[in-house]
């Protein structure tokens, strides 16, 4: 029998405490919030807060379209070129945004990108012409653009793999709420002012992102471990790697790269053309005033809002591929159904507005996780920025599509073009791996 008394001294003691609370329990609602850890919800509260104040920044102009085409005299084309404007200029913020977010880190590329899109949209708010509003809201798109995905990656190197999906839900939310934030904006704003003056001051508040990248600069750290991997790779940041064709000892990752486009395109392009569209639907043909738009967008908004957070937990529960398949289904139809609602029942169309925010938002939710798992760490600011921001430009077709349709079709004839959109992703993940489960390395 062993006489070696057991180690009871204060530092073993610690030591077991501390292993104990960072093993404790992971279960229960909100069991992935508790798994990041202290440095990894510090990480999600700064993601969180820049795509929430990312989205509101997007929605000043959707919000303010009809005003913006009667001061500047536009056309229905001409104003859904600000959003093709946007998104298509995204595409190369968002590539550079991710080869910037592997080679000087996630928070730094964050700032830089939360930084870019507060100025540009500030300054949409001086254009004194319709030329120099395009210019800055091209500009804009570059921060815009690249957003999202550091954010993404950022929170998805802190969180666990059985919990990556609800988590990456829960950052996908917070468009919901700077969605919400624009639309009561709006609601006020041009409620008390007059329309030439009230688009301005909506560009205006877009400088409240700047206080955010204040409190990331000495709160938000990179995962420690997605830090080593990183500084020890030959290649991060390579765009080459991303498009490398696969050989017989290396998939190499072209596949995965062309097909995750296909999908980010035929999401955004459904999600973008609604986005876009919707209030002037709502004014335009359904002839609701500013606030009966904002009582419209509320159920809009709150579908989505809760669409991202179960599309999150079920991207867990069901997989990352089913559960995009699942809502894109569902988000055509809801399309097609809500497009076509007959004139006079505008109750019909209140009560609509919620699944239909649901299922084009929830389908969103495994995006974070999937392009994070379908890319390593050497190049998964790359990837994920490549694919999500150029589906995005292309997807851009869609809402200027709708608009020049406008004219002829009606805003609600043409919105179902997006309903294409989703069926585009639905064939795109045929050629992609399932990847629940799936430790970030």
């Amino acid at each position: 029998m062993s006489t070696t008394p057991t180690n009871t001294s204060p530092t073993s003691t610690a030591s077991d405490t501390r292993s104990a609370a960072e093993h404790a329990p992971d279960d229960g609602a909100l069991g992935w919030l508790r798994a990041l850890g202290p440095r990894g919800r510090r990480a999600f509260a700064g993601a969180f807060g820049g795509y929430a104040l990312d989205s509101y920044d997007y929605f000043t102009l959707p919000l303010s379209m009809v005003a913006l085409a009667a001061y500047f005299g536009l056309d229905s084309g001409q104003t859904g070129l600000f959003t093709t404007v946007t998104l298509v200029v995204s595409a190369v913020g968002g590539a550079l945004a991710g080869v910037v977010a592997d080679r000087i880190g996630r928070v730094k590329a964050l700032m830089i990108t939360v930084v870019t899109y507060a100025v540009f949209t500030v300054a949409c708010g001086f254009a004194p012409n319709y030329e120099t509003l395009l210019v800055f809201r091209a500009l804009q798109g570059l921060g815009f653009g690249g957003e999202w995905a550091v954010g993404a990656i950022l929170v998805a190197e802190y969180a666990s793999a059985k919990h990556r999906g609800r988590t990456l839900g829960a950052i996908q939310s917070s468009w919901a709420v700077g969605w919400a934030l624009a639309a009561i904006m709006y609601t006020l704003v041009f409620s008390l002012l007059d329309d030439d003056l009230a688009w301005r001051v909506m560009f205006w508040t877009g400088a409240l992102p700047a206080l955010l990248v204040v409190w990331m600069r000495r709160r938000v750290h990179d995962a420690p471990q997605a830090v080593a991997v990183r500084e020890r790779s030959a290649g991060k940041g390579s765009f080459a790697a991303i498009f490398q064709r696969g050989t017989a000892g290396s998939p190499g990752l072209l596949r995965t790269t062309v097909f995750a486009v296909l999908l980010s395109t035929g999401v955004q392009g459904g999600y973008y053309t609604l986005a876009t569209w919707v209030p002037t639907y709502l004014k335009t043909d359904r002839g609701l005033s500013v606030v009966g738009t904002g009582g419209y967008l509320t159920f809009l908004i709150s579908g989505a809002f809760l669409g991202y957070l179960t599309g999150g937990y079920l991207t867990d529960r069901l997989g990352r591929r089913r559960n995009i398949w699942l809502f894109a289904l569902l988000s055509a139809v809801c399309i097609l159904a809500y497009a076509n609602i007959p004139s006079g029942a505008n109750t019909l169309l209140l009560v609509l507005g919620f699944p239909l925010g649901f299922c084009m938002s929830a389908i969103f939710s495994g995006f974070g996780s999937y392009l994070s798992e379908l890319y390593p760490t050497a190049v998964r600011g790359t990837g994920q920025g490549f694919t999500y921001n150029t589906g995005r430009a292309v997807g851009a077709v869609f809402p200027t599509t709708v608009g020049f349709l406008a004219d002829s079709w009606g805003v609600g004839g043409a919105l179902v073009f997006g309903a294409i959109g989703y069926a585009l992703a639905a064939l795109a993940l045929l050629g992609l791996p399932e990847t629940r489960g799936k430790e970030l390395a």
